[in-house]
């Protein structure tokens, strides 16, 4: 009998392994701030807000302390309130329909596609028509670039300047990546991003930043993560929070935000090799032409009823995965009282049940990467 040889476990991100990869240029960096002090919006952080708008095109960038509090402070800026309906895809994390709530409007949920896991364009109308029926204003829309893959900004801007709805791109998983050559950052009113650990482009902490071509938002934003100041903090005229950026997250990220540009790179060689070994036997991701996909999650799709076995099987080989996201939020305890576009959510229910997530980081060789692919066909074919 073969009996394989026991390897060690590999890791789902190798946060480590981008963290050999900057050294001394990160101590530095934090060393910089440590010692002038300036632990609060100092000067590292109007920097990382500079480079951050240089690198996806926008005009403005307000960062703040978490992806989720940059959906808060743009729906706050674009005044969106009670009364308000949100459309939301179904098939996501819970902050993107959690914000609409806790700035008291009410998310609508609406289906996503089966090929790219993004927004149905095709379900927007019956998600206006819900609201409607609902009693409510339908004033935004809030499309997720999920799993480091942009949604269809195109037809989402057209159906959206035609019903009269403001567009705010969660791209939390998806911030890096291209739609159509350009980079996301600049589609819609506003782009929100977090710069959690686990992100592509992540801090060593909790952090966010919303980017925007408009003044009066942005300025309404800077206020806004401030407690709502005027001329200066003791002259509120807002009701805000407090949501900054802490300036040591700024400078680790202008550190990696240097590298960022060949990580992405990286992690397209990643995912061509994943797609090429494994084609044949599963469902793998794939990318529309003239966009680039930032990889924060490889996805596969496997047949109902396949997952757990399948789970099984590689954890045995030391092979974590992951499940993105196993319940749809109109599905949720918090969230199932809200209503669901007319078209229904079954691809969200569909692939709920079907997803599974395989290791993807830019640091994945090309050897622990075969060990996987070798894995994932061992256990397709039990």
């Amino acid at each position: 009998m073969n009996v394989r040889p026991t390897l060690p476990p590999i890791p789902f991100i190798d946060v480590a392994a981008q963290r050999r990869r900057l050294g001394r240029a990160v101590d530095d960096a934090i060393s910089r701030v440590l010692n002038h002090c300036g632990f609060i919006m100092g000067p590292e952080v109007r920097a990382f807000e500079s480079e951050l708008a240089a690198f996806c095109g926008a005009k403005h960038v307000v960062t703040c302390a978490s992806g989720t509090d940059a959906l808060v402070l743009a729906l706050r800026g674009m005044g969106i309130g009670p009364g308000d309906a949100v459309i939301c895809p179904s098939f996501t994390f819970c902050a993107t329909a959690e914000v609409a709530a806790l700035v008291g409007a009410t998310p609508v949920f609406v289906d996503v596609e089966a090929a790219t896991f993004n927004i149905d364009v095709n379900g927007i109308p019956g998600a206006i028509a819900a609201a409607k029926a609902a009693g409510l204003t339908p004033k935004a829309i809030i499309p997720v670039d999920l799993f480091g893959l942009a949604a269809d900004h195109a037809k989402i801007g057209t159906i959206a300047k035609a019903e009269g709805l403001l567009i705010l791109d969660d791209a939390a998983q998806g911030f890096g990546a291209s739609y159509n050559n350009r980079r996301l950052g600049t589609f819609g009113h506003a782009t929100a991003t977090s710069f959690f650990p686990a992100k592509p482009l992540g801090c060593y902490g909790d952090g966010g930043a919303v980017m925007t071509d408009d003044d009066a938002l942005a300025d309404a934003m800077r206020s806004l993560r401030v407690h709502g100041q005027g001329s200066d903090k003791y002259d509120n005229v807002r009701i805000g929070l407090a949501s900054r950026l802490d300036t040591i997250q700024a400078a680790v990220l202008s550190e990696k935000l240097k590298i960022f540009p060949d990580e992405i790179e990286a992690r397209n060689v990643v995912a061509r090799r994943y797609a090429e070994g494994l084609g044949d036997v599963v469902t793998v991701p794939s990318v529309p032409a003239g966009n680039v996909s930032v990889w924060a999650q490889y996805t596969l799709r496997l047949p109902a009823g396949k997952r757990d076995a399948f789970a099984a099987a590689l954890k045995a080989d030391g092979i974590p995965t992951a499940i993105y996201y196993p319940i749809p939020l109109h599905k949720q305890q918090a969230y199932k009282s809200f209503p669901v576009g007319t078209r229904g959510v079954a691809v969200s229910e569909r692939l709920a049940a079907e997803v599974i997530s395989l290791p993807m980081h830019a640091y994945l060789d090309e050897p622990t990467q075969g060990r996987i692919i070798d894995a994932v066909r061992r256990a397709l074919a039990v």
